[in-house]
């Protein structure tokens, strides 16, 4: 598999524009404020985002000013959401730094997000890119709304495939979709192609989180600890599969495990255990390569160039990667 350098490499001059461009969206004249902002910046990760909206604007018509202030809305909000989740879980670190809440405590924390959220806005009213902030905005509700209800069906451990494919669709497919739709619309695209944009970063969204669902499970010796999302409590789609397949009283017994002895890592093997041996993972791994085809076969409508092989190569990326 290419790295993500050589994936990168027909957009790489543009996302090196982008990333000053990012940087001075961000500027602020409050000094706490920018040096804030400015260890955001250096912690950047893969880029990933970005390089779905430049990527998808290529394929639809082409790069312009216009998808870099959608690369950047979307950066903005989507930062703005990680510096108040971190808030929200209580958590020290992102991505092996310290996070925001962590060097300069919840107040401020809680503060920096919304002024990322309204750089954002400002970013989009400023220039009239109305139907961008309209794309975005909408995934940030659907964010908000996926992780309330998983909040809430976590408490009853109420939780069937349904139900998990809406939380991952709002938590995390809504975000991808975003970036694959604004760099449609940003390149001028009709409303039925930026749709069928949508609808492929949506599917990629999907078929990421399932496999991201497995690491918890020791896929592929990945070095991550196992069981995080069982400490959370959070019921993902190889636990769902497994409890389904299971007796009742197995089921009773796991669910029990779940709630209440999720701190303790004899347990926490013990669910691992239980899933990996009901063929959870196996299943997992099936509806994930469900979700790739399907985004395939949307990628597949579009004309052969060296966007669309970005786009495939992206998605093998983020689906087929071994962390």
């Amino acid at each position: 598999m290419p790295s993500i350098d050589e994936i990168k490499k027909p957009i790489a001059a543009e996302i090196d524009v982008f990333e000053d461009k990012f940087k001075a969206s961000m500027h602020s004249s409050v000094p706490l404020l920018d040096r804030i902002t400015h260890y955001i910046v250096k912690r950047k990760g893969k880029q990933i985002r970005p390089m779905f909206v430049f990527f998808s604007a290529g394929l639809c018509g082409g790069i312009n000013e216009s998808t870099h202030r959608g690369a950047a809305l979307v950066e903005l909000l989507h930062t703005a959401t990680l510096v108040h989740d971190d808030v929200v879980d209580n958590s020290y670190q992102r991505r092996g730094f310290f996070s925001i809440n962590a060097l300069w405590k919840n107040k401020i924390a809680v503060l920096v997000g919304d002024y990322l959220l309204s750089k954002g806005l400002l970013l989009s009213l400023d220039n009239n890119d109305f139907s961008l902030l309209k794309i975005v905005s909408e995934a940030v509700k659907q964010m908000s709304e996926g992780e309330l209800l998983q909040i809430e069906k976590v408490r009853k451990m109420d939780v069937g495939e349904p139900i998990y494919y809406e939380v991952i669709r709002q938590k995390t497919a809504s975000l991808i979709a975003s970036c694959c739709a604004c760099g449609a619309a940003s390149a001028g695209a009709d409303a039925e192609t930026v749709e069928r944009m949508r609808l492929f970063g949506e599917k990629i969204g999907i078929a990421f989180q399932i496999k991201d669902d497995m690491f918890d499970f020791g896929l592929d010796d990945v070095g991550k600890p196992l069981g995080i999302d069982i400490k959370e409590k959070k019921i993902t789609l190889p636990l769902i599969y497994a409890l389904n397949k299971a007796s009742k009283t197995d089921r009773r017994n796991i669910i029990n495990l779940v709630k209440n002895h999720n701190e303790e890592p004899k347990k926490v093997a013990e669910i691992i255990d239980f899933v990996k041996g009901s063929g959870g993972l196996a299943y997992a791994s099936t509806q994930m390569a469900k979700y790739q085809e399907e985004a395939f076969a949307i990628l597949n409508t579009f004309p052969p160039n060296e966007f669309r092989t970005g786009l495939e190569q992206l998605v093998r990326f983020t689906t087929e990667r071994k962390k």
